[in-house]
C-alpha cells in the first residue's frame, strides 16, 4: 500500500539568508495531494507564508526555488526547475522555468523545494548536497558576467556533478526582469534574477546521489519505454529537434504571429530569409538541456567572426532572436544571435530586453525621451549597432538603461506624454513574440495569465485556433481546433480555460511543456503520475488540481491589489496592424476583447464583471 508521499523525497530545505542558516522540514502530505508540486505547492507556502503588499525585493519576501513529482531526468521532459516568487516587475504572482538538471538534481539531493528568506550582509551562495547546505562567501563574484561565475564557482567545488543557477550583473543590480541562468537557460521572466541580487544569493550549486524511485517501478519503465519510442517518430518532436523553436519564424511571419516594430504589425516579410540566413551561418547543432531528453530543441550557435563574434553558446531561442529582429526592425542575425548571449552573460530577460529596446525606439522616434540620457546613442528602428550597447545599459542602469530597467510600463508611468501607448505589456509583463490577431483565443490567456503577458505560462493558446493544435484536451472538453475560425471570438473565452487547465500541469508537475506539443498528453501524464505515486489519479483529477493552482494564484494577485482591468489587453495588440500582410484585414484585429474576456470569467466561475472567483467557485477547488 502506497504513503501518502511516494514518490516524493518528503523533504524540502528551508535557507535563512539573514541568520545564516538551512534546514531540512517535512513536505506536508496534504498539500503534496491537493497541490502536488511545482508551481502548485510554491503557490500554496507564498500565500500562506507570505503577507500581501511587502516589497518583492525586501528581505522577508520569498523566493521558493521548486521541483515536481515528475522532476526526473527518466521521465519525458523531466529536466524543469520553477522558481515561484513575488514579481519586482509586475507586483503579483511571479514564476519562471528553466530547463536543466538542476531539478532532477536537487532532488536526488533530497530536496523537493528551496524555500529562501531574508538576506545576506555580504554576496553569497549556497552549496546543496546529499541533505546539506553550505553558505558560502561570494563577495569574489560579484559584478562578473554568468559565465565567468560559472567558472569560478566550478573550481571551488567538490568533486562531484553539480548543477548551477546563478544570476549576472542585472541582478546583482536589481533589473526587474533579471534572469537566472542555469548553464545556457535562463529562468528569464518576471525577475527572479533581480530577487536573488535583493538577497545577496548570487549562485546555488546543488549535487545529489540519492533516488526517488517511483511505487510502480515496472510499470513505470513500461509507460516509458513506450512513451519514448512515440516521441522519436512524433512529427512536432522531430520538428523540434531538427529546426527548434526558431524554426517558427518564417511560417509566424507569414501567418501574422510575429509582433513587428513594437507591435505595430503583426507581420514582417523577413522571417524567411532571416531563418535561412541564421541556418547557414549562426547554427552549429541542437543539444538538450538536461540529460536524457529525447527532443533536443536546443541550438548551440555562434557568430563566427567580425565586430560581432561570440563563442558557441546554447541560445538563439525564437522569442529571444524575434525581440531582437522583428520587435526592433533589425536585419543583422549576428547581432540578434550576440545580443540574446550578451542577455545570457548579463542575466537579464531576452524578451523584456527587446521589448524595453523596441519601447525606447518608438519613444525617441516620438522626441519624448530625456536628451541627458541618450547622448551619444542612435536611437532609429533598424540601427543594429546600438542594440548590444542598450542590453549592457539596461544590465548596468546606465543612462537611459536606468529607466528601461523597471519595465515599459513603470517606463511609460516616469516619461508621461503619450509613450503609454507604446508600453505592450500586461500586468506589467512585456508582450512576448506571439501575436493574439493570429489566433484570438490568445488575447484571452495573455489577458488572464496570472504573472502576465505570457504566450507559455500557462499556454500557447494561439497554437490552438491557428496551429490546430489539442494537445490531448481534446477528451477533456476542448473542441476540435480544426473546425474553428482563428480570427472568431465567440467560444474563445471558455476554451482558454481548458487550455490553461491542461498547459498548466507541467509547471505543476515539473516537466517541460513542449512534450505535450509531442503526444505526452494529459492523460499520459496522468499514468506517470500514478506510477511514480503509487496513487491512482486520474486526468479528470489532474485538470482539477490545476484549476485549484491557478484560482489560487489568481487570488494572489487580488490580495496584491490587481482587479479586472489588470486582464485587459494593450490597444495596439488589438489593433488592425498599420502595416505589413494583414494591414486593413478587420478580421485580424480584435473586435470585442470585453465579450471573450466575461465568457472566459463565466467558463472559471469567476464574477463576470469583477472577475473575482465565486463562494461557489472556491468551495469546488478546495479553497474556501
Amino acid at each position: 500500500m502506497s504513503s501518502a508521499l511516494d514518490g516524493y523525497t518528503g523533504k524540502y530545505l528551508h535557507v535563512d539568508l539573514s541568520a545564516q542558516t538551512g534546514r531540512s522540514a517535512d513536505l506536508d502530505a496534504d498539500i503534496a495531494r491537493n497541490y502536488l508540486g511545482g508551481t502548485g505547492y510554491a503557490a500554496r507556502i507564498l500565500f500562506d507564508g507570505q503577507k500581501a503588499g511587502i516589497d518583492p525585493l525586501g528581505a522577508e519576501a520569498m523566493m521558493i526555488v521548486s521541483t515536481g513529482p515528475l522532476t526526473l531526468n527518466a521521465v519525458p521532459g523531466g529536466g524543469s526547475v520553477e522558481l515561484c516568487f513575488k514579481s519586482p516587475l509586475t507586483g503579483g504572482w511571479g514564476e519562471s522555468r528553466a530547463g536543466s538538471d538542476f531539478g532532477p538534481d536537487l532532488r536526488r539531493a533530497g530536496f523537493e523545494h528551496i524555500v529562501i528568506q531574508g538576506k545576506a550582509p555580504t554576496p553569497v551562495y549556497l552549496v546543496i548536497s546529499n541533505g546539506t547546505v553550505e553558505i558560502r562567501p561570494a563577495q569574489h563574484l560579484a559584478g562578473k558576467l554568468v559565465s565567468e561565475k560559472l567558472a569560478m564557482i566550478r573550481k571551488e567545488l567538490p568533486a562531484g556533478r553539480y548543477s548551477i543557477g546563478c544570476i549576472g550583473p542585472g541582478g546583482e543590480n536589481g533589473v526587474a526582469y533579471a534572469a537566472v541562468l542555469f548553464g545556457d537557460r535562463a529562468a528569464g521572466r518576471t525577475g527572479a534574477g533581480a530577487v536573488f541580487g535583493s538577497k545577496n544569493l548570487l549562485a546555488i550549486a546543488v549535487e545529489g546521489r540519492g533516488d526517488v524511485a517511483p511505487a510502480r517501478p515496472d510499470e513505470f519503465k513500461k509507460l516509458l519505454r513506450e512513451y519514448n519510442a512515440a516521441l522519436q517518430t512524433n512529427p512536432v518532436s522531430i520538428g523540434f529537434h531538427d529546426n527548434g523553436t526558431i524554426g517558427d519564424l518564417g511560417a509566424n511571419d507569414e501567418k501574422g504571429d510575429w509582433p513587428t516594430k513594437n507591435w505595430q504589425s503583426n507581420s514582417w516579410g523577413k522571417g524567411p530569409e532571416l531563418l535561412d540566413d541564421f541556418v547557414k551561418n549562426n547554427f552549429v547543432k541542437p543539444y538538450p538541456c538536461y540529460r536524457g531528453c529525447t527532443i533536443a530543441c536546443g541550438r548551440k550557435v555562434q557568430v563566427r567572426g567580425g565586430e560581432y563574434q561570440t563563442p558557441e553558446h546554447g541560445g538563439a531561442e525564437y522569442e529571444s532572436i524575434s525581440c531582437f529582429t522583428a520587435y526592433v526592425q533589425n536585419e543583422d542575425m549576428d547581432v540578434a544571435v550576440h545580443c540574446s548571449h550578451l542577455c545570457n552573460e548579463y542575466g537579464v530577460d531576452t524578451i523584456s530586453t527587446g521589448a524595453a529596446i523596441a519601447f525606447a525606439l518608438e519613444c525617441a522616434e516620438a522626441k519624448i525621451l530625456p536628451a541627458s540620457a541618450t547622448v551619444g546613442l542612435d536611437l532609429v528602428w533598424g540601427n543594429a549597432q546600438v542594440l548590444p550597447i542598450l542590453v549592457r545599459m539596461i544590465a548596468l542602469r546606465q543612462g537611459i538603461g536606468a529607466l528601461l530597467a523597471d519595465g515599459v510600463r513603470k517606463a511609460a508611468a516616469t516619461l508621461g506624454k503619450g509613450s503609454a501607448a507604446f508600453a505592450v505589456h500586461v500586468k506589467g509583463l512585456e508582450g512576448p513574440a506571439h501575436d493574439p490577431r493570429s489566433g484570438k483565443s490568445l488575447a484571452i490567456s495573455y489577458g488572464t495569465g496570472n504573472r502576465g503577458m505570457c504566450h507559455i505560462h500557462p499556454a500557447e493558446a494561439m497554437a490552438w485556433d491557428s496551429g490546430k493544435m489539442d494537445w490531448g484536451l481534446g477528451p477533456h472538453g476542448l473542441p476540435d481546433p480544426n473546425g474553428v475560425d482563428r480570427w472568431a471570438e465567440s467560444g474563445k473565452g471558455a476554451a482558454v480555460k481548458i487550455m490553461q487547465d491542461g498547459l498548466n500541469l507541467p509547471d505543476i508537475l515539473g516537466t517541460c511543456k513542449f512534450f505535450m506539443y509531442a503526444g505526452v498528453g494529459v492523460d499520459q501524464l496522468a499514468a506517470l503520475l500514478s506510477c511514480v505515486t503509487g496513487r491512482t489519479t486520474s486526468a479528470a483529477e489532474l485538470l482539477a488540481v490545476s484549476e485549484r493552482v491557478i484560482t489560487l494564484q489568481r487570488l494572489f494577485n487580488l490580495r496584491e491589489g490587481f482587479t479586472a482591468e489588470d486582464d485587459l489587453l494593450p490597444a495596439r495588440a488589438c489593433a488592425v496592424p498599420a502595416f505589413g500582410t494583414y494591414a486593413g484585414n478587420a478580421d485580424c484585429g480584435i473586435a470585442d476583447f470585453p465579450a471573450m474576456l466575461a465568457e472566459y470569467y463565466q467558463a472559471r466561475g469567476w464574477d463576470v464583471a469583477t472577475g473575482i472567483p465565486t463562494d461557489a467557485t472556491l468551495a469546488r477547488t478546495g479553497l474556501n
